[in-house]
Protein backbone atom coordinates (compact mmCIF):
# COMPACT_ATOMS: atom_id res chain seq x y z
CA UNK A 1 0.00 0.00 0.00
CA UNK A 2 2.88 2.08 0.74
CA UNK A 3 4.40 1.73 -2.83
CA UNK A 4 1.04 2.17 -4.10
CA UNK A 5 0.66 5.79 -2.07
CA UNK A 6 4.16 6.97 -3.37
CA UNK A 7 3.00 6.10 -7.40
CA UNK A 8 0.13 7.91 -6.82
CA UNK A 9 1.49 10.81 -5.32
CA UNK A 10 4.41 10.66 -8.17
CA UNK A 11 1.59 10.73 -11.38
CA UNK A 12 -0.36 12.69 -9.43
CA UNK A 13 1.94 15.60 -9.63
CA UNK A 14 3.61 15.18 -12.42
CA UNK A 15 0.07 14.73 -14.57
CA UNK A 16 -1.25 17.39 -13.27
CA UNK A 17 -0.64 19.43 -16.67
CA UNK A 18 -1.97 17.21 -18.81
CA UNK A 19 -5.18 15.25 -17.19
CA UNK A 20 -9.01 15.24 -18.44
CA UNK A 21 -10.95 17.04 -16.34
CA UNK A 22 -14.70 15.72 -16.35
CA UNK A 23 -17.75 16.92 -15.04
CA UNK A 24 -18.68 13.40 -13.20
CA UNK A 25 -17.36 10.11 -12.59
CA UNK A 26 -18.55 6.33 -11.21
CA UNK A 27 -17.58 7.91 -7.26
CA UNK A 28 -19.35 5.26 -5.13
CA UNK A 29 -20.63 6.09 -1.61
CA UNK A 30 -18.07 4.92 1.21
CA UNK A 31 -19.71 2.39 2.36
CA UNK A 32 -21.24 0.99 -0.90
CA UNK A 33 -20.35 -2.75 -2.42
CA UNK A 34 -18.43 -2.30 -5.91
CA UNK A 35 -21.42 -4.46 -7.33
CA UNK A 36 -23.00 -3.63 -10.46
CA UNK A 37 -26.02 -4.99 -12.32
CA UNK A 38 -27.36 -4.12 -15.80
CA UNK A 39 -27.41 -5.16 -19.56
CA UNK A 40 -24.34 -6.14 -21.45
CA UNK A 41 -23.05 -5.18 -24.95
CA UNK A 42 -20.47 -7.60 -25.47
CA UNK A 43 -17.42 -6.70 -27.83
CA UNK A 44 -14.45 -8.68 -29.00
CA UNK A 45 -10.38 -8.24 -29.37
CA UNK A 46 -8.55 -5.50 -29.74
CA UNK A 47 -11.50 -2.44 -29.27
CA UNK A 48 -8.84 0.60 -30.35
CA UNK A 49 -9.51 3.98 -28.66
CA UNK A 50 -10.47 5.21 -32.16
CA UNK A 51 -13.15 3.02 -32.08
CA UNK A 52 -14.29 4.05 -28.41
CA UNK A 53 -14.61 7.65 -28.97
CA UNK A 54 -13.15 9.28 -32.42
CA UNK A 55 -10.37 11.66 -32.99
CA UNK A 56 -13.18 14.29 -34.09
CA UNK A 57 -15.06 14.03 -31.46
CA UNK A 58 -11.83 15.06 -29.23
CA UNK A 59 -12.66 18.64 -28.54
CA UNK A 60 -15.13 18.41 -26.86
CA UNK A 61 -14.44 19.15 -23.19
CA UNK A 62 -15.28 16.71 -20.77
CA UNK A 63 -15.19 19.31 -17.66
CA UNK A 64 -18.24 20.75 -19.43
CA UNK A 65 -21.79 19.52 -18.30
CA UNK A 66 -22.96 19.43 -21.93
CA UNK A 67 -20.20 18.71 -23.84
CA UNK A 68 -19.75 15.93 -21.07
CA UNK A 69 -22.96 14.33 -21.81
CA UNK A 70 -22.61 14.60 -25.76
CA UNK A 71 -19.35 12.90 -24.99
CA UNK A 72 -21.15 9.65 -24.09
CA UNK A 73 -23.04 10.15 -26.87
CA UNK A 74 -20.62 9.30 -29.27
CA UNK A 75 -18.95 6.02 -27.17
CA UNK A 76 -18.14 3.25 -29.35
CA UNK A 77 -19.52 4.82 -32.29
CA UNK A 78 -16.19 3.60 -34.03
CA UNK A 79 -17.20 -0.03 -33.84
CA UNK A 80 -17.15 -1.69 -37.40
CA UNK A 81 -20.73 -2.76 -39.14
CA UNK A 82 -20.39 -6.09 -37.65
CA UNK A 83 -21.98 -4.35 -34.92
CA UNK A 84 -25.45 -3.89 -35.32
CA UNK A 85 -26.90 -3.18 -32.54
CA UNK A 86 -25.84 0.59 -31.46
CA UNK A 87 -24.20 1.05 -27.84
CA UNK A 88 -25.85 4.15 -27.92
CA UNK A 89 -29.22 4.73 -30.18
CA UNK A 90 -29.46 7.22 -32.27
CA UNK A 91 -30.91 10.37 -31.04
CA UNK A 92 -30.29 9.57 -27.00
CA UNK A 93 -27.55 10.83 -25.10
CA UNK A 94 -27.24 7.59 -22.74
CA UNK A 95 -26.54 3.91 -23.15
CA UNK A 96 -28.50 1.21 -21.56
CA UNK A 97 -25.53 -0.82 -21.46
CA UNK A 98 -23.73 -0.43 -17.56
CA UNK A 99 -21.69 -3.32 -18.53
CA UNK A 100 -19.70 -3.66 -21.31
CA UNK A 101 -18.00 -6.90 -22.05
CA UNK A 102 -14.78 -7.60 -24.54
CA UNK A 103 -12.18 -10.08 -25.00
CA UNK A 104 -7.94 -9.16 -25.56
CA UNK A 105 -6.20 -6.14 -25.47
CA UNK A 106 -9.50 -3.96 -24.71
CA UNK A 107 -8.74 0.14 -24.75
CA UNK A 108 -5.10 -0.48 -27.01
CA UNK A 109 -4.42 2.04 -29.57
CA UNK A 110 -3.85 6.15 -28.64
CA UNK A 111 -3.42 7.10 -25.46
CA UNK A 112 -5.95 9.40 -25.16
CA UNK A 113 -7.99 9.65 -21.83
CA UNK A 114 -11.39 10.62 -23.63
CA UNK A 115 -12.31 6.68 -23.76
CA UNK A 116 -13.00 5.53 -20.32
CA UNK A 117 -14.43 9.15 -19.71
CA UNK A 118 -16.68 8.70 -22.93
CA UNK A 119 -17.57 5.14 -21.66
CA UNK A 120 -18.50 6.49 -18.26
CA UNK A 121 -20.28 9.93 -19.68
CA UNK A 122 -22.43 7.47 -21.13
CA UNK A 123 -23.09 5.42 -18.29
CA UNK A 124 -21.03 2.25 -18.63
CA UNK A 125 -19.27 1.62 -15.44
CA UNK A 126 -17.22 -1.18 -15.63
CA UNK A 127 -15.57 -3.34 -18.19
CA UNK A 128 -14.90 -7.11 -18.19
CA UNK A 129 -12.33 -7.92 -20.67
CA UNK A 130 -9.42 -10.33 -20.85
CA UNK A 131 -6.86 -7.96 -20.84
CA UNK A 132 -6.34 -4.15 -21.56
CA UNK A 133 -3.80 -1.81 -23.00
CA UNK A 134 -2.19 -0.72 -20.43
CA UNK A 135 -2.58 2.97 -20.74
CA UNK A 136 -6.61 2.21 -21.04
CA UNK A 137 -5.85 0.72 -17.64
CA UNK A 138 -4.25 3.28 -16.60
CA UNK A 139 -6.54 6.29 -17.69
CA UNK A 140 -9.56 4.58 -15.76
CA UNK A 141 -7.87 4.84 -12.73
CA UNK A 142 -6.27 8.40 -13.17
CA UNK A 143 -10.35 9.19 -14.16
CA UNK A 144 -12.30 7.31 -12.21
CA UNK A 145 -14.58 6.48 -14.54
CA UNK A 146 -15.34 2.91 -14.82
CA UNK A 147 -13.63 -0.49 -13.61
CA UNK A 148 -11.71 -2.39 -15.52
CA UNK A 149 -12.00 -5.80 -14.19
CA UNK A 150 -9.91 -8.93 -16.00
CA UNK A 151 -10.98 -12.39 -16.24
CA UNK A 152 -8.90 -15.73 -17.16
CA UNK A 153 -12.46 -16.62 -18.98
CA UNK A 154 -12.83 -15.63 -22.34
CA UNK A 155 -16.82 -14.18 -21.89
CA UNK A 156 -17.50 -12.18 -25.03
CA UNK A 157 -17.87 -15.73 -26.37
CA UNK A 158 -20.06 -16.50 -23.30
CA UNK A 159 -22.55 -13.64 -23.44
CA UNK A 160 -24.55 -11.68 -25.78
CA UNK A 161 -25.35 -8.07 -25.81
CA UNK A 162 -28.86 -7.85 -24.15
CA UNK A 163 -27.95 -10.15 -21.21
CA UNK A 164 -28.87 -9.72 -17.67
CA UNK A 165 -25.69 -9.34 -15.66
CA UNK A 166 -24.23 -8.57 -12.16
CA UNK A 167 -20.14 -7.83 -11.85
CA UNK A 168 -19.79 -8.57 -8.22
CA UNK A 169 -16.10 -6.80 -7.70
CA UNK A 170 -16.29 -8.06 -3.70
CA UNK A 171 -17.11 -11.37 -4.37
CA UNK A 172 -14.85 -11.55 -7.97
CA UNK A 173 -17.45 -13.02 -10.15
CA UNK A 174 -19.64 -12.56 -13.16
CA UNK A 175 -23.24 -13.96 -13.12
CA UNK A 176 -25.12 -13.78 -16.28
CA UNK A 177 -28.92 -14.05 -15.01
CA UNK A 178 -30.11 -14.87 -18.33
CA UNK A 179 -28.31 -18.00 -18.60
CA UNK A 180 -27.65 -18.93 -14.40
CA UNK A 181 -24.24 -19.35 -15.03
CA UNK A 182 -20.70 -17.85 -13.19
CA UNK A 183 -17.60 -16.90 -14.25
CA UNK A 184 -14.69 -15.81 -12.00
CA UNK A 185 -12.70 -12.60 -12.43
CA UNK A 186 -9.36 -11.01 -10.96
CA UNK A 187 -9.46 -8.81 -8.06
CA UNK A 188 -8.98 -5.34 -8.92
CA UNK A 189 -6.20 -5.05 -6.04
CA UNK A 190 -5.27 -1.37 -5.52
CA UNK A 191 -6.84 0.15 -8.00
CA UNK A 192 -10.26 -0.36 -6.71
CA UNK A 193 -10.04 2.46 -4.02
CA UNK A 194 -8.37 4.88 -6.54
CA UNK A 195 -11.75 4.59 -9.13
CA UNK A 196 -14.04 4.21 -6.27
CA UNK A 197 -12.37 7.52 -4.92
CA UNK A 198 -13.17 8.65 -8.38
CA UNK A 199 -9.84 8.75 -10.02
CA UNK A 200 -6.80 9.32 -9.07
CA UNK A 201 -6.28 12.87 -8.22
CA UNK A 202 -9.42 12.44 -5.52
CA UNK A 203 -7.60 9.49 -3.73
CA UNK A 204 -4.36 11.35 -3.82
CA UNK A 205 -6.18 14.26 -1.98
CA UNK A 206 -8.13 11.54 0.32
CA UNK A 207 -4.57 10.35 1.43
CA UNK A 208 -3.25 13.34 1.98
CA UNK A 209 -0.52 12.82 -0.57
CA UNK A 210 -1.41 16.26 -2.46
CA UNK A 211 -2.98 19.35 -0.56
CA UNK A 212 -6.34 20.13 -1.74
CA UNK A 213 -7.37 23.51 -3.14
CA UNK A 214 -9.04 26.26 -1.08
Amino acid sequence: MQLMQQQCQRAALSSRSRRVLVEAKTTKAPDAPRIVRGTCFVTKDNIDTDQIIPAEYLTLVPSKPDEYEKLGSYALIGLPDEYTTKFVEEGEMKTKYKVIIGGQNFGCGSSREHAPVALGAAGSQVVVAESYARIFFRNCMSTGELYPVETDVRVCEELNTGEDVTVDMEANVLINHTTGKEYQLKALGDAGPVIDAGGLFDYARQQGMIKSAV
